[in-house]
Formats: C-alpha cells, sequence, structure tokens
C-alpha cells in the first residue's frame, strides 16, 4: 500500500502567512520594524515550490497555539494551520548542541535566498523553540529582529542579563552582536527578519 506524501504548501498559504508577518509588524507601531520592511519584497506569492519537512519540534505547535497573544493570535492559527506542509530546517548539528537541543529547535523560512518567496534583501520567516532549552549565545553579519509570538522567554543580549520578553515583544539584534534565548515552561515561536549580510549564514557560536 503505498504511502501519500506530504502535501506543499499552497502559495496562497504562503501569501496570507507573509501578508499576516508584514501587517503584524505593520501594527506593531515599531521604528524598527519599519525599517526591516522598507525591504519587504513587493509580491508576496511564492515563486518556489518546496517539498515539505517536518522536525520534531513540530509536536509543541498545538501548545504554541493556546499560548499566543491576543494580538498575535491570528498570525499564530494561520502558521500552525499549514506548519506541516511548510519546509521546516535547522542550522546546526548536534555537535554544535547536541541532539537534545536539536529536538526542540527548529526554523522556516518564507522569504529569502531559500524560502517560497524570494528575496535577496530580506530574508524571514519563523523560529520555534521547544521548552526547557538553550539557545546560546551566538552572532551572524546580518541584522535582526524578533517579534515573539507565542510563550514567554528570557532574552539575553551582548553582555547584559536574561530578560523576560512577553508575546507581542519585538526585540533587535545588531550586525555582529551576541545574542541568545532561553525558555523555560512554554515553547517559543518568534517572527524573525535579517538584512544585510549574507541571509544564509549559519551563525557564529559565541
Amino acid at each position: 500500500m503505498s504511502v501519500r506524501p506530504p502535501s506543499k504548501a499552497h502559495p496562497r498559504a504562503v501569501e496570507l502567512l507573509v501578508n499576516g508577518a508584514h501587517d503584524l509588524l505593520v501594527s506593531t507601531g515599531s521604528a524598527t520594524a519599519a525599517a526591516f520592511l522598507s525591504d519587504w519584497p513587493a509580491q508576496s506569492s511564492a515563486h518556489r515550490q518546496l517539498s515539505p519537512r517536518e522536525l520534531p519540534v513540530l509536536d509543541w505547535l498545538e501548545t504554541v497555539k493556546r499560548a499566543a497573544a491576543p494580538a498575535t493570535r491570528s498570525l499564530v492559527d494561520r502558521l500552525v494551520g499549514v506548519a506541516r506542509t511548510l519546509t521546516w530546517a535547522q542550522t546546526y548539528g548536534p555537535d554544535d548542541f547536541g541532539p537534545s537541543f536539536l529536538a526542540r529547535y527548529g526554523w522556516t523560512e518564507l522569504i529569502g535566498l531559500r524560502g517560497p518567496v524570494a528575496s535577496s534583501r530580506i530574508a524571514a520567516g519563523f523560529l520555534l523553540l521547544g521548552p526547557g532549552i538553550e539557545y546560546p549565545l551566538h552572532s551572524h553579519d546580518a541584522e535582526e529582529l524578533y517579534l515573539s509570538l507565542s510563550g514567554t522567554a528570557r532574552w539575553k543580549y551582548d553582555e547584559g542579563n536574561w530578560i523576560r520578553r512577553e508575546p507581542g515583544t519585538i526585540i533587535h539584534h545588531r550586525s555582529g552582536t551576541p545574542h541568545g534565548m532561553r525558555t523555560e515552561r512554554e515553547p517559543l515561536l518568534a517572527l524573525y527578519v535579517w538584512r544585510g549580510g549574507n541571509l544564509a549564514q549559519k551563525s557564529r557560536i559565541c
């Protein structure tokens, strides 16, 4: 008996996610977000049909859905509804942070050099971290913006303290600055946007 392969994300579903991410960033009223949005592609329809790829971290999708903030719930619901048709990836391997980290880590790119919506100016997508892990300090050439969507977690910037950030918070990392995240009882889902530098760079572990 043949097994039907998982469905690829429909271009319209990708378009709705991209537009939803854009509109949510606009709604924050953040000047930092506005600067990143200046590089947002004018066309949000998918240009590449990518094969879906699931990761163990997707087991926390329903928890993420329940923990979303009111302002971010619409985008979270939309992502959860199509998450298993998207291409999830990992930048690191077992030698970097160990297999336990990899079981609770993954990201999917919507816009960029590897996403369904092509762009050489920005990369944007979603980061998903399971509960009870630390994403150690790392850095990259690209300037980075995060919008936390679900799950309260601790974030660290350079030599500062670990600070609890609620869903709906904008977090900005300048080029080359070490930063990290630490989840507690809840998984973390965040929208990320990179601009400048190598948009497909593997981060440097600090």
